[in-house]
């Protein structure tokens, strides 16, 4: 499948999920503080059916930080610890932590080469992100910011995918064209369908396969992109 009638030229790329996830050592570290004993394994096998249970319940009304503390208790259920006066304490936590520094601090491995290899195809990369107002300043923290041409934070910006209108203002700053440009990101209510809202196609990071027979292309890891950059350049 080529999804633009022209090559591509820019890819948005949502944050959370995609770019980075939380450091779930630090959180399971923060849970053991409050005597819930989780692995941090565990806490990663979990994400990414927390995130489908999101997913599947969004509500447009719902902010991202609702989601966000929501998803954690989630992560949790999916692991057989029940929501509880400690796990709420760890959580609170977690939250102060987070909007100091960004909790979702972690790399995945392989991201930063494939960033790397997208620039080399001169493919423009901008992050859009709903985010706590911190996004910047982690992305310095974690050497990433250097290798994106925009990076849009929500709380900055004041309007959250899936509204189309992030996706306008980044069209707008980065200077890209509707036609040439894909989002990725990893929910299909908040960014598949954000981008469409705007014009935009959409491919879904599903890294556990948990989205077969929805109506988007999906890729299991962001290595798989400068193959689909790659395909549409083709005459």
């Amino acid at each position: 499948m080529i999804f633009c009638s022209v090559p591509l030229t820019t890819l948005f790329l949502d944050a959370g999920g995609v770019l980075v996830t939380p450091n779930w050592q630090r959180v399971s570290g923060a849970l053991g503080a409050h005597g819930v004993s989780v692995a941090a394994a565990a806490l990663q096998a979990a994400d990414p059916f927390a995130r489908r249970d999101i997913d599947f319940g969004h509500q447009p009304a719902a902010t991202d930080r609702q989601r966000g503390w929501a998803y954690f208790n989630l992560v949790l259920q999916h692991c057989g610890v029940a929501q509880s006066a400690a796990t709420d304490l760890a959580l609170d936590d977690l939250q102060a932590y987070h909007s100091t520094h960004n909790l979702w601090e972690t790399v995945p491995d392989g991201v930063p080469d494939v960033l790397d290899r997208l620039r080399a195809m001169g493919v423009k990369l901008v992050v859009v992100s709903n985010a706590n107002g911190k996004l910047k300043m982690l992305f310095q923290r974690l050497d990433l910011a250097r290798r994106f041409d925009v990076m849009l934070d929500s709380h900055e910006e004041g309007v959250e995918k899936p509204d189309p209108r992030l996706f306008e203002i980044a069209l707008e700053r980065s200077g890209a064209q509707r036609g040439e440009t894909l989002h990725v990101g990893d929910l299909y209510h908040v960014d598949v369908q954000g981008a469409r809202g705007a014009g935009l196609d959409a491919v879904l990071l599903d890294p556990a396969d948990l989205y077969a027979g929805f109506d988007c292309r999906r890729i299991r890891t962001l290595g798989e992109l400068p193959a689909i950059v790659a395909e549409s350049r083709k005459p």
